[in-house]
């Protein structure tokens, strides 16, 4: 049976437990519609410490998924890195990325945080998780 696209999905990183969702919302600005993406990671056990939200919203130079042709969890910059937010090892890289800037699962209040901060460091990191060794590696 497939897994509901709504329902939290999990991810182990360093011996802890988060519940992670993503989900494509609206707002209007600059006078026409943009997109937003937002991952959000719950520590577990529940109330063991607040959310992570990390946002992508589309700008100049900047793409996230609102239909043909981009793919479901695509974020990007035009000419540069990319993520595909659904591949759990995104996420990890995400998460990776804020723990290295000082975010710790145990905090008791929500943060949301601007994912295009990230992206690069994440990008990186999941291409050299991703990328087999070369002969000169």
């Amino acid at each position: 049976m497939p897994r509901h696209p709504k329902r939290p999905r999990r991810l182990v990183a360093d011996g802890r437990t988060y519940l992670w969702t993503l989900r494509h919302s609206h707002s209007m600005a600059d006078n026409g519609r943009s997109c937003h993406e937002t991952l959000t990671l719950y520590p577990q056990p529940s109330g063991t410490g607040g959310p992570l939200r990390i946002v992508f919203t589309e700008g100049p130079g900047r793409y996230v998924p609102g239909g043909a042709p981009l793919g479901s969890g695509d974020v990007g910059f035009v000419r540069g890195a990319c993520l595909n937010l659904h591949e759990p090892g995104a996420v990890r890289a995400l998460l990776d990325a804020v723990s290295a800037r000082g975010w710790k699962p145990t905090e008791r209040r929500m943060l949301e945080i601007d994912g295009w901060t990230l992206l690069e460091t994440a990008a990186a990191t999941r291409a050299r998780a991703t990328d087999p060794p070369g002969p000169n590696d």
